[in-house]
Formats: structure tokens, C-alpha cells, sequence
């Protein structure tokens, strides 16, 4: 059986350790992401009763999870990861890239014309720990869902999108505040102090 390293087993130990995790496995949720998507939504109610709501880069599934026990049954949300998903009770998921265009065309068709009013991306890439790679990486996720919100969100519609500040961050909270009435940027108590991740609340979308 093969040994995890010193730095494996560190993180095992700090994991398993911190209260988000804990408190998501005692409450039932699939990950502490849930907390990050709680918080924000507490301070400026994103997710409504009846809403529909798009969740690209779903997996492991607590912001679906969270987002459809929100809207209730009124509601609907569509979720999407190239990864799987097991199923979620009030959550249509969808597998694969949504860049490729037969993924897309399932999307849309679940969501025909501009139906979505709430866009969630928690999207992040497979982190190298060097900034050089990570952050080109990270800004490009980011950059795909405000254009996919673009194409899919109701006027007045609102976006929620993991970002790491760094290079290009800048030029996308421009992009943002270019089709959108309000941008905020936001680090959630969830997201631990160490981590570059912060998301980027985009409110009011304008049809131009």
C-alpha cells in the first residue's frame, strides 16, 4: 500500500479538522463549499423561491444541493460538471464540457431562450500551486461563465462566480461591470484565509 506524504497527510489531518467540514458532514451536505454559496445568499438573498438557476462546475453537488432547496419546487435548477454527479432530488444535471457544443445544446435545451435567473460557477482549475499557471487558468474559468451568463441570463438576472485576484482580474470585473448594474467582490468566512479565491457578485443584468 503506498504512503501518503508528509504534506498529504497534513492537509488530511487540517481537513477533516476544520468546522466547515464538519459541520457539512453533520448537516448533510456534499461539501463546506455549501457555507461559501450560504453566506452570500444571506446577505443579498440571490436565490429566490420559484427562481431558475444554472450551476456550471457542479460536482461534488452541495451548491445544487443548496440552491434547490432554496427555490423549492417552484423552482428549478440545472447543473453541469464534466465530472459526475450523483443525483440530487430537484437537480437536472448535465455531463460534460459545456464549451462543447453538443453539451451546450443540452443545456439550452433545458433552459430555452433567456429563462435563467440566477447563474453559480464555483469552478476552479486543478491548482499546480504555481501562480504563473494557476492564475491564467483560473481567470479563463471565470471569464467562461460571464459569457455563458451573457447567453442564458433573464434581464436582471444575477451571476455568481469564483475568481482568484491576481492577473486579469481587473479586466474582468471591467467585462463585468459592463453588462451588469452592480458588481460586488466577495470572500466568504468559508473560504480559508490562505486561498486567493474570492467571488465576484454580479447583479442586474443588461440586455445591450
Amino acid at each position: 500500500m503506498k504512503r501518503r506524504s508528509a504534506s498529504s497527510a497534513r492537509w488530511l489531518q487540517e481537513h477533516f479538522a476544520d468546522p466547515f467540514v464538519q459541520k457539512a458532514q453533520s448537516q448533510g451536505w456534499r461539501s463546506r463549499a455549501v457555507f461559501k454559496l450560504e453566506e452570500i445568499d444571506r446577505r443579498v438573498r440571490l436565490l429566490k423561491p420559484g427562481a431558475v438557476c444554472l450551476d456550471l462546475g457542479a460536482a461534488p453537488g452541495a451548491w445544487s444541493q443548496y440552491a434547490a432547496r432554496r427555490v423549492g419546487a417552484k423552482g428549478r435548477v440545472v447543473a453541469t460538471d464534466i465530472l459526475a454527479m450523483p443525483e440530487l432530488p430537484g437537480v437536472e444535471f448535465v455531463q460534460g464540457d459545456f464549451r462543447e457544443p453538443e453539451v451546450f445544446e443540452k443545456l439550452l435545451g433545458l433552459l430555452p431562450g433567456r429563462q435563467v435567473d440566477v447563474l453559480l460557477s464555483d469552478m476552479a482549475p486543478n491548482l499546480s500551486g504555481v501562480d504563473a499557471i494557476d492564475q491564467p487558468r483560473s481567470i479563463h474559468l471565470a471569464e467562461l461563465a460571464l459569457e455563458m451568463a451573457e447567453r442564458v441570463l433573464k434581464p436582471g438576472g444575477h451571476a455568481l462566480i469564483k475568481v482568484f485576484q491576481g492577473s486579469g482580474f481587473v479586466e474582468l470585473l471591467q467585462a463585468a461591470r459592463g453588462r451588469f448594474g452592480q458588481v460586488k467582490v466577495l470572500k466568504p468566512e468559508a473560504s480559508r484565509s490562505r486561498s486567493p479565491e474570492s467571488y465576484l457578485l454580479a447583479m442586474q443584468f443588461r440586455l445591450v
